[in-house]
């Protein structure tokens, strides 16, 4: 009932930049945490950035410094801006998406969560 489409990825050299986005639709009421995780082959999927509703953010260690996530709440879009890229940032960059549903007569309905299809991004040294 929630629709997650994920766009940006690509190839780029270290050192480059990127920026992620993905767009929730559907039956939402609201949402509440928006956030990236990533998965690199062998290896289990990792929490890289959440951002709530409030705006308050949190990173992974190894993204410090050098990622931002931030929030369109009216386009209900988070994005990922990844900056100075490493080759060990290659992987599939998964949105994942908590919130309400929307229910009957516009009331909240039950939570949900969500994940987008993964965007691939590798960089090259």
């Amino acid at each position: 009932q929630v629709h997650l489409v994920e766009s940006g990825g690509d190839l780029v050299q270290a050192g480059g930049s990127l920026r992620l986005s993905c767009a929730a639709s559907g039956n939402i009421f609201s949402i509440n945490v928006m956030g990236w995780y990533r998965q690199a082959p062998g290896n289990e999927r990792e929490l890289v950035a959440t951002i709530i509703s409030t705006g308050s953010t949190n990173y992974a260690d190894s993204v410090k410094g050098r990622f931002t996530i931030s929030r369109d709440n009216a386009r209900n879009t988070v994005y990922l801006q990844m900056n100075s890229l490493k080759p060990e940032d290659t992987a599939v960059y998964y949105c994942n998406v908590v919130g309400r549903l929307l229910a009957a007569w516009g009331t909240p309905g039950p939570d949900f969560r969500s994940w987008g299809q993964g965007t691939q991004v590798t960089v090259s040294s």
